[in-house]
């Protein structure tokens, strides 16, 4: 066991420099969801300011745009972390494979399971590190007024990142070259973005788009991001832990059965 741990351990540190070294993929993973989150958030604040001082004269509604400023602009910066990782993931595995890294790997004592779990526990580590900027970068350049539970949300992200970043290696699985990794990757994760309920209820969406919105496992990283945000148990929230652990199960299964390594 002590072996397994630092072999997992060498891997993980080693994968962290190899990704760093790529800035690119640093830009697109971290800065790029906080980036967006600051400019939505300076334009809605915007008008939520100029509807608050002017209502009648903008139209505006000042209490809907700080509703989206307290709670849907946060859950759609923590999806995009989570997008972004799971993609990144994808990119870095076909990549890898292309140039038979993988292959290389897989021939050493190193067990296939713990090289792929450091990949995976990368994406862990840069998604809570990007979450933590986010929220330092919001209190810097625009207080919101928010006290959510940071930690209670960070182990949500988490448990939700860990879950799609198995639908990952199930893409990464069935992705011809590195060359369609990303482009497949965003084909299948971005679309679930609007059947998710993060802006629009899912039980005011036609019901062929509602039976289908029950079926992604996006739904229920957002349901459950959403409460724990807002300050809910999560006890209230755990079906949508077991439907974020069934898909984690299934999608491991799948990964298993199409995951090549050269």
């Amino acid at each position: 066991m002590a072996t397994l741990l630092r072999q997992l351990a060498h891997l993980t540190w080693l994968e962290t420099k190899i990704f760093v070294r790529e800035p690119l993929g640093v830009f697109g993973s971290v800065a790029v969801p906080v980036l967006l989150f600051l400019v939505v958030g300076r334009i809605a604040g915007g008008s939520a300011d100029a509807a608050a001082t002017a209502p009648e004269a903008s139209g505006g509604s000042p209490r809907g745009d700080l509703a989206f400023l307290q709670t849907d602009l946060p859950l759609f910066a923590a999806i995009l972390i989570t997008l972004s990782a799971v993609l990144s993931l994808v990119t870095i595995i076909a990549i890898y494979r292309e140039g038979g890294i993988l292959r290389r790997l897989r021939a050493t004592p190193v067990r296939p399971p713990t090289i792929l779990l450091a990949h995976v526990l990368v994406k862990l580590a840069f998604t809570a590190a990007t979450l933590a900027l986010l929220v330092l970068a919001g209190r810097r350049f625009y207080p919101v007024g928010v006290d959510a539970p940071l930690l209670s949300f960070t182990l949500a992200l988490v448990i939700a990142t860990w879950s799609l970043l198995s639908i990952g290696f199930v893409i990464a699985g069935i992705v011809p070259t590195a060359r369609f990794a990303q482009p497949l990757g965003a084909l299948i994760l971005y679309p679930m973005i609007p059947l998710s309920g993060l802006f629009t209820p899912i039980d005011t969406l036609p019901p062929a788009l509602e039976a289908l919105a029950r079926l992604l496992p996006l739904t229920y990283a957002v349901s459950l991001l959403r409460g724990i945000w807002t300050g809910e148990t999560w006890w209230a929230h755990a079906g949508d832990v077991v439907a974020l652990g069934v898909v984690f199960a299934l999608a491991t299964a799948v990964a298993s059965r199409v995951f090549r390594w050269e």
